[in-house]
């Protein structure tokens, strides 16, 4: 794997991932200028993920056919007339518009697309460059929130969305098409094996298994993320103290990106996300039955930050296990839909069980999600393909 095409790939995916995260800074703004609640505003995210969720599997043929590299580039022309549109919306109804365009865009561009593009490149030996792309853009709100910040003091919120649109044909489409080389992902140039002994393609069941284990995860780490402060708050922590674990919540989660690139990917998606999601399921029942105290609350930020972190990296590389650079594509983009289904609906679930029934509530939901989670990963472990399991004893 070229480093220069890895950090191409990043920068274009800190870029996709910073710019449509501009609600975070600018949603007050957005509900004062529509008319319409910041509950509203960030209803466009989940739109967002939805949308994204709901095209992958139509766009797995053309992932297929056309290679990675040019469907994001055609999405990243897409993306701009998304951002325009938002910069122009004088309705809800028209706000929502972009966001369904950004939607279907980041379906061919964001995450999905980039995991595909580097297998494209290099087959079942891309977990360790997934991990090394998702070690630079987890560094996207860190990156991109100062700068939305600094643009809407200039220029407004509409002329932000007007900057990251002219972003994504001057900043994006310049990356794909020319930083990552033609050849790289010409499907008619991918080699006939792949760097692992063919095997037969997993049964229906086993892929079953991998959308249980990826949904269930990212229905706890995306509904946590967006109500952590509060979750805390209601636990027993002051604001303060709330807001300072749960800030400390996004650097644990980068060493564990971190901790999982540079231990050099000697364990696969698989055994990373067992270990992950026990380290998860963990924190949240010591979280439930502590006392609420800064010690509690300290244990559960760091369990579940190395957790969540590295199960990131395990939703992303799972499939490697059982899918080859011929066939990967097209389970990823299949496995998208529940996973960005279940993200888009997680905040706004999440929100509404801790304010009607407590932050227990939260806790216990969570838990029964990823002890789901679990037990599909363990299931799936009895299920990994003769050629990996061999290769894992020697």
């Amino acid at each position: 794997m070229p480093i220069r095409v890895l950090i191409v790939v990043a920068l274009a995916q800190i870029v996709g991932w910073g710019s449509v995260s501009l609600t975070s800074i600018v949603g007050t703004r957005i509900a004062a200028d529509l008319g319409v609640d910041i509950a509203a505003v960030f209803a466009g995210n989940s739109v967002h993920y939805g949308v994204m969720g709901l095209c992958a599997p139509f766009l797995a043929r053309a992932f297929d056919r056309y290679g990675a590299r040019r469907v994001m580039v055609a999405g990243s022309l897409v993306a701009g007339p998304g951002f325009a549109v938002l910069a122009v919306a004088q309705g809800y109804g028209t706000y929502l518009a972009g966001w369904v365009i950004l939607g279907a865009a980041g379906s061919a561009t964001l995450t999905t697309a980039a995991n595909i593009l580097l297998t494209e490149m290099v087959g079942r030996a891309a977990g360790r460059a997934i991990g090394a792309m998702m070690l630079m853009t987890g560094l996207s709100s860190s990156l991109f929130w100062p700068t939305t910040a600094f643009l809407s003091d200039v220029f407004g919120w509409r002329g932000t969305c007007g900057v990251y649109a002219g972003a994504m044909w001057i900043v994006c489409v310049p990356l794909y098409l020319y930083g990552v080389p033609l050849w790289a992902t010409e499907p008619a140039a991918q080699p006939a094996k792949d760097a692992v002994p063919a095997e037969p393609p997993p049964e229906t069941g086993t892929f079953a298994l991998i959308v249980v284990g990826s949904a269930f995860s990212a229905f706890v780490a995306f509904g946590l993320s967006a109500i952590m402060v509060e979750l805390l708050i209601v636990e027993g922590l002051s604001r303060a103290e709330a807001i300072g674990y749960g800030s400390a919540l996004g650097v644990i989660q980068i060493s564990a990106r971190a901790i999982n690139f540079f231990g050099g990917g000697r364990l696969d998606g698989l055994t990373t996300g067992l270990i992950a999601a026990f380290a998860v399921l963990t924190a949240l029942l010591l979280l439930a039955a502590g006392d609420g105290g800064p010690v509690a609350a300290g244990a559960f930020i760091l369990l579940y930050g190395l957790g969540s972190g590295a199960l990131a990296v395990a939703r992303a590389t799972i499939p490697l296990v059982f899918f080859d650079r011929a066939t990967y594509a097209r389970a990823a983009s299949r496995i998208a839909l529940p996973l960005n289904l279940a993200s888009a609906v997680s905040p706004p679930a999440l929100a509404a069980v801790l304010t009607r029934f407590g932050g227990d509530a939260v806790l216990v939901l969570s838990a029964g999600c990823m002890a789901a989670a679990t037990v599909a990963l363990l299931v799936l472990a009895r299920r990994r393909p003769r050629a990996q399991a061999m290769t894992l004893r020697a």
